[in-house]
């Protein structure tokens, strides 16, 4: 283990892994170790035995639950927008020869007690249930504006410097009302708060068009996709392409401890007795508890239903995004739920989570409104974990921490903080210009 290397990465998270792949293929000679014997850190997937022993303590589940092996529980689950950031990561470096993906059924937004389906269209807003008539023209109008908008065409712009007006000025010249609004600012451009209504409005019509160009593109009831057997496959699928460009990987390390020199700098690390120089060290926070600090903390409920989603037509994987507003919340919460037809669990069962980033410390309450639209379930576990974020300046110690997973069920935050990372690191901004096309042949064969 004596030799150098230019970057040792500490955790097999999702992040970690993507970053090892990228760096990899980049051409860094790059060390990858983790302390657990198995992959994906925080994100990694469970059989329902190793359910059980993490929550209940024991390793004996029900039988009637089905076999133990056909239950793929991501930790993190999250799905991928078809033509998100995560999607041109993993068609960048090829990593898809690895996977399977499938598009999700349904995507939905709670709207005053109900569930509707998220309308993404000008045709669909026509459609929809969740606005009244004249409401739906002023969202039309609204959703051809957005559709028709090319940044390089000023025509489309109808007189708006969309990097100066903000999203609320921008929405009010439509007469949006305030639902209509909760629910393209939350399912649609995927915010996960207010916030956004007050900044230039780039960014949300930016976000809507992903959200339409995706939906497009596997003609699906969704704009996301997921891969066959869950999450887990994604962590493992980046150490193989690593592996493929020369990176090592060691897992079941015992304490991986960063070693600094006597200016601060990180400059190897240490683990049973032997100790790998390095440049730079990627780490998740747990490898470096005292350059990070909490910031909050995610709750959530682990349900196994034997059933899909009330009020989602039947959907065998879907998202229901609950607005902060319509709760009551100074956050969202999520829904996610997938099943059999991914290969996630057994046939006839189905994994629905519960998030949301806490705002007291009793998830059972706090996540009611989520648990309320799941009908019955077999069985349900609570648990909270602390988010934390970096506070070292990685340019005095080079080393590199990523953000603790939020509470979406969704990709684009978590790949914009390894995107940002993998600048930091490098210097470079990393060129995803991919042909999608490419990937829409490949997923279209599954």
């Amino acid at each position: 283990m004596d030799e150098e290397y230019d970057v040792i990465v500490l955790g097999t998270g999702l992040k970690e892994c993507i970053l090892s792949g990228l760096l990899s293929v980049g051409g860094h000679k790059v060390l990858h170790m983790d302390r657990n014997d198995y992959y994906g850190g925080e994100s990694t997937s469970l059989n329902l035995t190793q359910l059980w022993k993490r929550f209940k303590g024991s390793d004996q589940p029900p039988e009637q639950l089905g076999s133990s092996r056909e239950f793929n529980v991501d930790m993190i689950p999250k799905f991928m927008m078809a033509n998100g950031t995560l999607v041109r990561v993993l068609i960048h470096t090829d990593v898809t020869k690895y996977l399977n993906f499938k598009v999700v059924d349904g995507s939905f937004v709670y709207n005053k007690g109900k569930i509707y389906k998220v309308p993404a269209t000008d045709v669909e807003a026509l459609k929809s249930s969740l606005m009244g008539l004249f409401e739906k023209r002023r969202a039309r109008k609204f959703f051809i504006y957005v559709q028709d908008y090319e940044d390089s065409d000023p025509k489309s712009h109808e007189g708006m410097d969309l990097n100066k007006v903000t999203a609320r000025e921008l929405i009010s010249k439509y007469g949006l009302e305030d639902d209509t609004i909760d629910f393209i600012g939350h399912a649609l451009a995927l915010h996960n708060d207010d916030s956004y209504l007050d900044k230039p409005a780039m960014e949300f019509i930016k976000r809507m068009k992903l959200y339409a160009e995706s939906l497009a593109r596997f003609q699906g009831g969704s704009p996301y996709i997921y891969p066959l057997y869950g999450l887990g496959e994604l962590p493992q699928a980046f150490a193989r392409l690593s592996a493929v460009y020369g990176g090592t990987y060691m897992l079941n390390k015992p304490e991986c401890k960063v070693e600094f020199d006597s200016s601060g700098k990180a400059i190897g690390v240490t683990s049973e007795g032997e100790t790998a120089k390095c440049k730079k060290v990627v780490c998740d926070p747990s490898y470096l508890p005292d350059k990070v600090k909490k910031v909050g903390k995610v709750a959530r409920a682990i349900c196994i239903m034997s059933h899909p989603l009330p009020d989602t037509n039947d959907s065998h994987s879907a998202q229901v995004i609950l607005p902060q507003k319509q709760l009551g919340r100074k956050s969202d919460m999520y829904l996610f739920c997938c099943s059999y037809s991914h290969n996630v669990a057994p046939k006839g069962k189905y994994i629905a989570f519960v998030s949301t980033e806490a705002e007291t410390d009793q998830p059972e309450v706090e996540l009611k409104p989520g648990i309320d639209l799941l009908g019955p379930v077999d069985e349900i576990f609570y648990d909270t974990y602390d988010r934390f974020v970096p506070v070292n300046d990685h340019e005095a110690d080079n080393c590199f921490i990523s953000t603790s997973y939020d509470a979406t069920t969704h990709f684009e935050s978590t790949v914009e903080d390894v995107i940002a990372m993998y600048s930091k690191i490098t210097g470079k901004v990393l060129d995803l210009s991919v042909d999608l096309s490419a990937a829409s042949a490949a997923a279209d064969q599954n």
